[in-house]
């Protein structure tokens, strides 16, 4: 590399750093602010910095400046930066749709896997986790606004998939995640995360042996002041941080 793409990178990273410190302060300040009008503590909600197509680099610049949770969507994505990132005192989730023949990659890789959104991928998580003397946190995906292109349980079988997952052993199940529609309006993306914490409330009342819904994984770059606003307590935020993805 000449002297002149050297600097001309160093450039690059120090500018995309700085939008990176400006990004998050100004994320902080709207959780915050989001919380208060929910007459909640500051620090129920989490924070989750997505971290698909960020470089290593990026991502612990964000570490060191507080961010403690991430979230990857692709397992062999994750795998690749892994060694390369400063994850001392930092969760990792995989939060993109897992398939079953990735599981054994994952397993004992993050702390949580929040896109399970079928017996058999939980099967599988379970079986792998069990052998590895592990147990693996788990949200179950659902596809709260019923669209086909996207994956997750629908609503009426979330129940029954909550017990039935909830028997396995090596898998805990700490709550629920969803992705919405892309909505016009705010008060149209409310309505589906409304529909969500109605969910949520609801399998937590039922006080089922395992399952612990402790996380409500809702809200993104876009929406994640109204996701808290209706009841979410872990908003991914990607673009938001790190700027618009590049490919």
């Amino acid at each position: 590399m000449t002297e002149k793409s050297l600097n001309d990178l160093e450039q690059y990273r120090t500018q995309r750093c700085r939008s990176i410190e400006d990004n998050y302060k100004e994320i902080l300040d709207n959780i915050a602010r989001a919380t208060a009008k929910r007459n909640v503590e500051n620090g129920d909600v989490k924070f989750m910095a997505v971290t698909k197509t960020v470089e290593p680099y990026f991502i612990n610049h964000a570490l060191s400046l507080g961010v403690d949770l991430i979230g990857e969507n692709r397992v062999q994505e994750f795998l690749g930066k892994k060694p390369e990132l400063n994850l001392d005192g930092v969760d990792a989730h995989l939060i993109g749709h897992l398939q079953t023949n990735k599981v054994k990659q994952i397993v004992g890789e993050v702390s949580t896997i929040q896109s399970v959104d079928s017996l058999k991928v939980a099967q599988e998580i379970s079986k792998v986790s069990q052998s590895r003397g592990l147990t693996t946190n788990v949200l179950v995906e659902v596809n709260i606004g019923d669209e086909l292109s996207k994956s997750g349980i629908e609503q009426n079988e979330l129940t029954e998939l909550c017990h039935e997952i909830a028997e396995l052993p090596g898998v805990k199940v700490e709550g629920l995640m969803a992705i919405p529609p892309i909505c016009e309006t705010s008060a149209e993306v409310r309505g589906f995360f409304a529909e969500m914490y109605k969910l949520f409330i609801d399998i937590s009342s039922k006080k089922i042996d395992n399952i612990y819904m402790q996380i409500l994984s809702m809200g993104m770059t876009s929406d994640y002041e109204d996701a808290i606003l209706e009841g979410a307590n872990l908003v991914r935020v990607g673009s938001g941080l790190f700027g618009a993805r590049i490919y």
